[in-house]
């Protein structure tokens, strides 16, 4: 978790996802999402703490948001994930292990394309 004076401090500036809390927002930097999980209109954002947000903005929204991050990529309907936190793929499961020991599926339709992208990370 960034202060806003930490990222005022900042000469690059990435883009932050800010996530309502009771009492204050917490902004969570993409290096610090494993991954997401949509929901509807709501997006569970997962962290490398082991923490898990409720954000109110469609997994859709948030994608464009990090457009420019290129470690995110969209393997399913409902997961958008970190490739910067994937331990292993296995494509005859189309599964993917994250660092935090989540399992994901990658979609059918997605699956060449992450194979491909995969290649490159792994």
């Amino acid at each position: 978790m960034k202060t806003v004076n930490q990222m005022k401090n900042r000469e690059k500036i990435e883009p932050m996802i800010s996530v309502q809390c009771v009492s204050n927002t917490i902004f969570l930097s993409p290096p610090e999402i494993t991954c997401m999980v949509g929901e509807g209109n709501y997006t569970y954002i997962h962290t490398s703490s082991g923490k898990k947000y409720l954000v109110s903005k469609t997994i859709k929204n948030l994608h464009s948001h990090l457009n420019e991050n290129e470690n995110f990529i969209r393997v399913h309907k409902s997961y958008l994930i970190n490739t910067n936190h994937i331990t292993n793929y296995i494509n005859q499961d189309r599964v993917i292990k994250m660092t935090d020991g989540k399992e994901v599926y990658v979609s059918r339709r997605k699956s060449k394309e992450v194979k491909q992208i995969l290649a490159n990370v792994l």
